[in-house]
């Protein structure tokens, strides 16, 4: 009888849901997207957070005064919080208007003024309110009793502004910045040398000012840069330029706040349609609907195509369609894409491993989904990132850098030796194209054909480009001093590092290729593996010789490729972007002209003769451009690929109703293997089990005889 009873207890177990559901039975049929992350976001803080596993959180959270139009290609800037996207006013170097035709040589500044929407409120906070005035006892923002909230103001962005110069953020754009923000750079100084820096409480930037940003009133702010920029719009899309109010600056500056993560870097501040109300970066992190987010409705126009795909269905609705969002941290890719195809994820991409299960390749070319997905409903998006994955020689290294025709030529032959159209095609399945410059496709500047191969690495045929053959890479290094691998005048063979994160599956096969890549021209390669963080610190410090970058692009226009590479921008010298510490005059220069004018011809070919340069420092090996993949489930409605647009998880929206029937459709539990072994196990234990009765039963007959005998 108790034998019967386990056993149904464990058939009836599956019957309130898949046994295999990873999430709290509560959340079943309700308005959440499922996603993923791998790398756990060191910065939340906008003024220091600037990489794509960050900008996944912080795009949702906070609101630059601009934005990217959702649907719209090319690229459109509209407003976020702004009424209107600004018209540049160019001035004089007396700070007399200049017509909007004057060349920029005449253009000393130019004047953005940024119009506010009223009525704007910021998320829920405990910044916003009094709390007791013992807060040692309060580890989490959770723990503080009260909430309050408050209007945007303009002033608010003018004190994040100001953020980007605080001494103790080291925010990666306020070199870059300082080149073009009107006082920017002296406020660095201003706080640098300020008692206050060296402090550790809290630095009140109302007290400090900023001439070339203002509050003209309680709605309008002006931004006056130096000269013509037309490219400093795209940066107001971006989060460094979101607002932050100075009292949840000072809340989270308070004493002992620091020391319990109780930072902007971890719980950050915004007016955007989602809050982040749990965050474990190394297991789970969820967003959730900001109850004080404005009004803002889907968009009822797009590019041709967008309405047979469904995507203007939701014209007009009210902004965000999902109430939750909940990251989960997946640290390898068998059981991210095992959990998607099982309905736990909502969307995913495509590994290398799960490549022939998902997508079939035709004689033609032509990408398709294999059947078993089509049976499933899965929709497939394909797309050429404006994106650059590269690997970068740190030019400050007295081995693999400088600018010496030697160093040049040993730079020249480990390019041609690396072999990217065999890695995209080993690695990637195809997904790539390699590249030529930093510029990717669809990006002003990029050439396509002969006009747009690199000439130190390929030579072209009548069948396109062929990459230079191995003895012509051997014949370089030779030049370069080291005949065979071996310095020419001691013998010594030639060693380079390799400094990586690489880990988990295929990164050892990776590895391999990599090592066979300068076995072909006899250099020895040593890989040092390093986790994220330790990795960016050798960056930024210069402590490498060869390392793997990637870059997706921030906006679309040929200057967010090319800064990548100029010379104030060093990472060691500068702290900016550029990771290989590459400095080249004359390619700084041309960088300075091209930078500020409009897209044409001339700007083409100014283009053109700052790529010959690199091609000939080859600062880089050029690596390639990833073609994106992405599957999503039919239930995941409104999602359309953008490499420069962050802010999309509010236009996106969840049939729960559907994801819930098919959820259960493809995890019902398999019931008869455990009925088979629960009846085999009956088998053998019923027999064993009568047999002890019955001789439990002797016992007693026994027991009962000796007693009768007895009396």
């Amino acid at each position: 009888m108790r034998m019967t009873i386990l056993l149904a207890a464990v058939l009836l177990a599956g019957c309130g849901g898949a046994w295999n559901d990873p999430y709290p039975a509560a959340e079943r049929g309700r308005n959440i997207l499922y996603t993923a992350f791998t790398e756990r976001p060191k910065h939340l803080d906008p003024v220091q957070s600037y990489s794509e596993d960050e900008i996944a959180f912080t795009a949702q959270i906070y609101e630059p005064p601009l934005q990217y139009h959702y649907l719209k290609r090319p690229y459109e800037l509209i407003p976020a919080t702004a009424v209107a996207v600004p018209r540049p006013l160019y001035l004089d170097a007396a700070g007399r208007p200049l017509p909007e035709d004057a060349p920029a040589e005449r253009i000393a500044f130019t004047d953005y003024v940024i119009e506010i929407k009223p009525g704007i409120l910021y998320q829920p906070h405990p910044a916003f309110a009094e709390q007791p005035a013992d807060i040692s006892r309060f580890y989490r923002l959770q723990d503080f009793p009260n909430r309050g909230t408050r209007e945007l103001v303009a002033e608010d962005y003018v004190y994040a502004i100001k953020r980007l110069a605080h001494p103790r953020l080291h925010s990666p754009i306020l070199s870059l910045m300082s080149d073009y923000i009107v006082g920017l750079k002296e406020l660095a100084q201003t706080l640098q040398k300020s008692a206050l820096a060296g402090r550790h409480g809290w630095i009140d930037l109302r007290e400090f000012s900023l001439s070339g940003v203002e509050a003209l009133d309680r709605y309008r702010y002006r931004i006056r840069i130096k000269g013509k920029y037309p490219q400093f719009l795209y940066w107001l899309t971006m989060p460094f330029f979101a607002p932050m109010p100075w009292e949840a600056d000072r809340f989270h500056s308070q004493p002992g706040m620091a020391e319990k993560n109780l930072t902007l870097d971890w719980y950050p501040i915004g007016t955007g349609p989602y809050m982040l109300t749990e965050n474990d970066p190394n297991a789970r992190m969820v967003l959730e609907r900001n109850p004080n987010f404005r009004r803002e409705i889907y968009p009822c126009e797009g590019e041709p195509g967008d309405r047979e795909a469904g995507l203007l269905d939701d014209c007009g609705k009210p902004l965000p369609f999902i109430d939750k969002v909940v990251f989960t941290r997946e640290k390898e890719q068998i059981p991210y894409w095992n959990k998607f195809l099982q309905g736990y994820y909502d969307a995913s991409g495509i590994s290398s491993d799960a490549f022939d299960q998902a997508v079939q390749v035709a004689s033609s070319g032509e990408v398709s989904l294999t059947p078993e997905m089509r049976a499933q409903g899965i929709e497939l998006s394909t797309s050429v990132a404006t994106s650059t994955f590269y690997m970068g020689f740190n030019m400050l290294d007295p081995l693999v850098g400088g600018t010496s025709e030697a160093a040049k030529k040993l730079r020249q032959a480990i390019s041609i030796a690396i072999d990217q159209e065999e890695f995209i095609s080993i690695f990637m399945n195809g997904r790539g194209v390699p590249a030529m410059s930093p510029i990717p496709p669809g990006i002003f500047g990029y050439r396509d054909g002969q006009a747009g191969i690199n000439p130190v690495v390929y030579e072209w045929t009548e069948a396109g480009p062929r990459r230079r053959s191995i003895d012509e890479a051997k014949r370089l290094l030779a030049e370069a001093g080291w005949p065979n691998g071996r310095n020419a005048k001691t013998g010594e063979p030639l060693i380079v590092h390799l400094d990586t994160t690489a880990t988990g599956v295929g990164a050892k096969a990776r590895i391999d290729w990599l090592n066979k890549q300068f076995q072909k021209i006899d250099v020895q390669l040593v890989v040092r593996n390093t986790d994220y963080n330790r990795f960016q610190e050798k960056i930024r410090k210069g402590a490498v010789q060869l390392f793997y970058y990637g870059w997706n692009a921030d906006y679309p226009d040929p200057e967010n490729f090319l800064f990548l590479l100029y010379g104030p921008q060093g990472k060691q010298n500068g702290a900016g972007q550029n990771a290989a510490n590459y400095a080249n005059p004359h390619y700084d220069r041309l960088f300075e002209k091209m930078q500020a004018m409009e897209n044409g011809p001339e700007r083409q070919r100014i283009i053109d003769e700052m790529l010959a340069i690199l091609h000939e420092d080859s600062p880089w090996v050029w690596g390639f451009h990833p073609k994106d993949y992405t599957l999503r489930h039919a239930w995941l409605k409104n999602r359309k690929p953008s490499k420069v647009g962050n802010n999309t998880l509010k236009y996106q929206r969840i049939d729960a109703a559907l994801r819930e029937e098919l959820r259960a459709r493809w995890n019902r539990p398999v019931l008869w293997p455990l009925a088979l072994a629960g009846a085999v196990l009956a088998l053998f234990v019923l027999p064993a089990a009568l047999s002890h009765r019955r001789r439990e039963a002797a016992v007693a007959l026994k027991v009962d005889g000796r007693r009768a005998a007895g009396n």
